[in-house]
């Protein structure tokens, strides 16, 4: 008999799973804890590995028509913005991995899949339902929420983000990480900026102790730019949405090149959030336990340095439908395990790649001398990542 599954968390990682558990006619109950559906923040990059598992939630016409295809990804010096390497993307992801690579704007993905669950008609949808309370028994999880509301299911799946209020049900661990960086974003209409300022491309600024990504979302009308430097962070460390300023991120960066810096200065709002993290999964048992699983960054955060962070939370999404297939209640707790058994190393290798990533692009001195050499000779052989888009 299909499974009746309780999701905590409303946003990309929790609609993934419902909409996978939806389309294998599983019923879901969804709890957001805010009192409406949205999503806010920066733009995400879907390598091929994550537009082969939207096409099997099948969302492809309507991912098609929000996303941007950008033609290449190209590599820059943050200090005078000569070309360091280029990758193509385009029809290359196609030939070498038979699936495209996609920017898209995260409001626009999470609308995507929210009408998505909205017409499986298996997905109820719960908003203000914010999780107070866990009592996994022998058959069934029960969960409390604000407002004294209740929900009975087979299983209980955190989605609820780095921040999880479930995750403490699967596993005690001390709370998440400050990295000591901090992320600036912006969104910016293309016909806004000046010509040369415009892109179809990636384009990757590597400076010491920082980098900037621009790519196009939005159908390739809007250009996301996100500014990571190894500066103090500010605010509150849970708010990934704190207005900021051009004069705050400046300080953090120092002069830039110019083209990078005409960028920068024609960015009308900028948006910034103190980036934190937990070390790479070490066993199964961090992910699932009795009849809870963890998904997302409430199993695995990790930094924005291999753009995979919402990735593996879809990665996940499907691979969890898989194992709940063709069970039955009883045996929940063992589809569980088979799910985390068989995400638990795929997620951490991505996690551990992501921090190395981050000391790679913000080196200086002589490995910022070898990496750029690096690059300069070898290209798109150092830049594309088959372990990653292949899985």
């Amino acid at each position: 008999m299909p499974a009746h599954v309780l999701i905590a968390g409303g946003g990309i990682a929790g609609l993934a799973c419902a909409l996978a558990l939806a389309r294998r006619r599983h019923r879901v109950d969804l709890l957001e804890q805010a009192v409406a559906f949205g999503e806010v923040g920066a733009g995400i990059q879907l390598g091929p590995n994550v537009t082969r598992r939207l096409q099997q939630l099948e969302v492809w016409e309507p991912l098609v028509r929000i996303a941007a295809r950008p033609d290449a990804l190209v590599v820059r010096s943050a200090t005078d913005s000569r070309e360091i390497a280029r990758m193509p993307l385009g029809n290359a992801m196609l030939h070498n991995y038979a699936a495209p690579y996609f920017c898209v704007h995260r409001a626009d993905l999470h609308g995507v899949l929210l009408a998505a669950a909205r017409g499986t008609g298996a997905v109820t949808l719960n908003t203000a339902a914010r999780v107070t309370g866990v009592v996994a028994r022998e058959h069934a999880v029960c969960v409390s929420s604000t407002e004294r509301r209740a929900w009975e299911g087979d299983a209980l799946i955190g989605a609820d983000g780095l921040w999880s209020t479930v995750r403490p049900f699967v596993l005690e661990d001390s709370p998440p990480r400050p990295t000591g960086h901090t992320a600036w974003r912006a969104l910016v209409d293309q016909s806004a900026l000046p010509a040369a300022l415009r892109s179809t491309q990636v384009t990757v600024w590597l400076g010491p102790r920082l980098h900037a990504v621009a790519y196009p979302v939005r159908r390739g009308d809007a250009l996301n730019v996100v500014v990571l430097a190894e500066s103090a962070p500010a605010g509150d460390a849970r708010d990934w949405d704190q207005s900021s300023s051009l004069a705050a991120l400046q300080a953090a960066t120092g002069r830039t090149s110019g083209a990078l810096q005409a960028l920068l200065e024609a960015v009308p709002d900028w948006r910034a959030w103190t980036l934190n993290d937990r070390p790479p999964l070490a066993s199964p048992s961090q992910m699932a336990g009795e009849r809870i699983a963890l998904v997302g960054d409430a199993a695995h955060p990790m930094l924005p340095y291999l753009a995979q962070g919402a990735g593996m939370a879809i990665e996940d999404a499907v691979a969890l439908a898989e194992a709940l297939d063709g069970g039955d209640a009883a045996a929940v707790p063992a589809a569980l395990m088979r799910f985390a058994e068989a995400r638990w190393q795929r997620n951490a290798q991505v996690q551990a790649r992501a921090r190395r990533n981050g000391g790679i692009f913000h080196a200086t001195g002589l490995v910022r001398f070898g990496r750029d050499a690096a690059l300069r000779l070898l290209g798109a052989r150092l830049l594309d990542v088959p372990w990653l888009y292949e899985g």
